[in-house]
């Protein structure tokens, strides 16, 4: 029987690249996102490999979540893999500078969005005593860098809570991993730089890494066999030492 995985943030980035892979390996999806003209466009390319399912809603709203995933059709119910992938950065201000709503978009998305779809989805993973989670975290959940503060907050608490999942979850045989990337080239940084130019600036000079490369982490991380989780794994380009430590050939 073929797994079913659930991947939020499917719409850009990571989620983009991850559905893709997982389709290639014929993986059933239940793809998620704000943006419905690229959801048909996914469900479109990857329908020829795989079952495919899309769902609209916004992570950060606890209601559109619980109305998405109950709506999910018999044939998808059951739900392996649950990939946490949808978050978001914005803003470089200092402590003092920095703006609420930058704050509260960060938090909503990236803490409380990823409870609210764990909430819906985990508690079946339970009642059958087995599933995969796999939280997308990032490099700056391990340390914190200038004008990072809450972004940095944010992806910490991820980890907190991937590893507080893996204790709640140890007596149900239930997987939960961290994926942490370092400078992934992707819309990350027009999101953050809100439109600056100097967004374009970010991965000039060395080769960042790629989206499909953290699909590919993915991957290999759910197709362990039974007894073998990849718990929690850090992965930078190679030019990358640590969050502020980048070689550049300029």
């Amino acid at each position: 029987m073929k797994q079913t995985a659930l991947i939020t943030g499917a719409t850009s980035g990571i989620g983009w690249a991850a559905a893709k892979t997982l389709a290639r390996h014929e993986i059933r999806l239940i793809l998620c996102g704000r943006r419905q003209d690229r959801l048909d466009q996914l469900h479109s390319e990857l329908s020829a490999f795989t079952d495919v399912l899309t769902l609209n809603f916004d992570v950060r709203d606890r209601d559109e979540v619980s109305e998405a995933i109950s709506s999910i059709p018999e044939a998808f119910k059951q739900i392996d893999i649950l990939i946490n992938n949808a978050g978001n950065a914005h803003g470089l201000d200092p402590i003092q500078d920095g703006q609420l709503d930058d704050w509260d978009a960060m938090i909503d998305i990236n803490v409380k969005g990823l409870l609210y779809v764990s909430k819906a989805v985990i508690p079946q993973m339970v009642s059958r005593g087995s599933g995969h989670v796999i939280n997308i975290g990032s490099s700056a959940g391990k340390e914190v860098y200038p004008k990072g503060n809450v972004y940095c907050a944010s992806k910490h608490a991820v980890l907190a809570l991937t590893d507080g999942m893996r204790i709640d979850l140890n007596p149900y045989g239930i997987k939960v991993s961290a994926i942490n990337p370092g400078m992934v080239e992707t819309e990350f940084s027009e999101v953050r730089f809100k439109g600056d130019p100097d967004a374009n600036k970010v991965y000039k000079g060395y080769k960042a890494l790629q989206a499909e490369d953290i699909a590919e982490i993915i991957y290999f991380t759910i197709s362990r066999p039974p007894h073998v989780n990849i718990a929690d794994l850090l992965v930078f380009p190679t030019a990358q030492a640590n969050s502020v430590t980048v070689k550049k050939d300029l």
